[in-house]
């Protein structure tokens, strides 16, 4: 369930701002970003199918034991979703920020894709 507070209400009315621009093609997908208190959330997501191609988190299990919430394990999940895209044959995206500032945790994971092999 999602929190009704001001901020995240704020945070989706900029989300689809964005979104009304950004949109993810078969050459082209969409790396959308998600963060919360805890954990950090990536998705590589082709809008024309609806369909999700790959997706990390600092919940997996090769990073969980590593790492908590924080900017190192966001650039971790940024080279994670840059590795699983290559092995699908993603390079390029689209950066969707989802509405959060791009400082931070944020930056960090799409700095942590650059350095994997994404390019946006």
């Amino acid at each position: 369930m999602i929190k009704k507070t001001g901020s995240n209400i704020a945070r989706k009315r900029r989300h689809a701002r964005v979104r009304k621009k950004i949109s993810g093609t078969a050459g082209c997908p969409r790396l959308n970003v998600y963060r919360s208190l805890k954990n950090i959330y990536a998705q590589i997501i082709d809008d024309e199918k609806g369909v999700t191609l790959v997706q990390a988190s600092s919940l997996d299990a090769s990073l969980k034991s590593n790492y908590g919430g924080n900017a190192a394990a966001a650039k971790a999940v940024g080279k994670l979703v840059a590795e699983k895209a290559a092995g699908a044959g993603i390079k390029q995206v689209v950066f969707d920020r989802g509405g959060y500032l791009y400082h931070g945790r944020v930056k960090e994971l799409a700095d942590g894709a650059r350095e994997g092999g994404l390019e946006f």
